[in-house]
């Protein structure tokens, strides 16, 4: 696992050279995915912002901070434009994926649409440009996209009251999802920071900038402390799920892919 603090400023390196680094992620507000790398690509293309799904992720190297990608520069180049600086339309996504030849991850039922893991769909969608125009001319504009650095700051609020704000996120860099929301309780007891899975998320509300958990301050101020400079082993994940009496997400993941398994998809 690692956090959206450890992945800005990863290189992204394509088959055939740099594309730039790692500004910032876009998190699906329904299924808490990380659906897109929002990259920054400097000089190369005058400072354009870029979206590379954790589809086209081959592999992450920690020593390096890179991450090696199944794309070229001219395909990263010649691909649909999208301005990060504006809400990303469902339609936008559609042309991008459909430009790469990606299937729509909202259409399926897996984290990935037809699958549980990103990278197992490249290359997996064969339809023609027009095909993919008409289809993207069909989609709702609406999109559940958010930017980790908009929610970082974000209020929490427990049943009880608040308790906190949004630090971060930690992922899972296998199905690319959010497992833990860092949350910071300074204001309350200096210095603690603790982890809630996004499955304990009552609903976040955009207007009021909060996030609403399902939990009390106290059960949240006697919860298992998160130590940034410490990795979370599986021993501490047991500790904090236990502490709060939630089932942790292997076990819904191995569930999932047993069903999956038996469908034969």
């Amino acid at each position: 696992m690692l956090t959206n603090k450890h992945l800005k400023d990863f290189t992204i390196q394509a088959m055939d050279g740099d594309l730039g680094t790692v500004a910032d992620l876009y998190i699906d507000d329904e299924t808490w995915a990380i659906r897109y790398l929002i990259v920054d690509t400097g000089k190369w293309l005058s400072g354009r912002r870029v979206l590379i799904s954790p589809m086209a992720v081959l592999h992450l190297d920690w020593d390096a901070k890179r991450l090696d990608v199944a794309l070229t520069k001219q395909q990263v180049e010649q691909s649909p434009g999208i301005d990060t600086h504006r809400p990303v339309s469902r339609q936008h996504e559609a042309a991008s994926l459909g430009y790469y030849g990606y299937p729509y991850y909202w259409l399926g039922p897996s984290l990935w649409g037809p699958a549980f893991f990103p990278a197992v769909l490249v290359g997996s969608t064969k339809d023609s440009a027009a095909a993919i125009a008409e289809r993207v001319s069909h989609e709702s504009p609406d999109s559940h996209l958010r930017s980790a650095e908009a929610l970082t700051g974000y209020h929490i609020a427990a049943t009880d009251g608040e308790i906190g704000h949004v630090d971060g996120f930690v992922v899972d860099d296998e199905d690319w999802a959010v497992r833990y929301l860092e949350v910071a309780t300074r204001d309350w007891w200096p210095g603690k920071k603790v982890l809630m899975s996004p499955a304990w998320i009552e609903r976040v509300s955009w207007t009021d900038s909060t996030v609403y958990v399902a939990l009390t301050r106290e059960a949240i101020k006697d919860g298992p402390e998160y130590i940034e400079s410490r990795p979370i082993t599986r021993e501490y994940e047991n500790q904090l799920h236990l502490h709060y009496g939630r089932s942790p997400y292997w076990m819904h993941r191995a569930e999932r892919k047993s069903v999956y398994s038996l469908s034969g998809v």
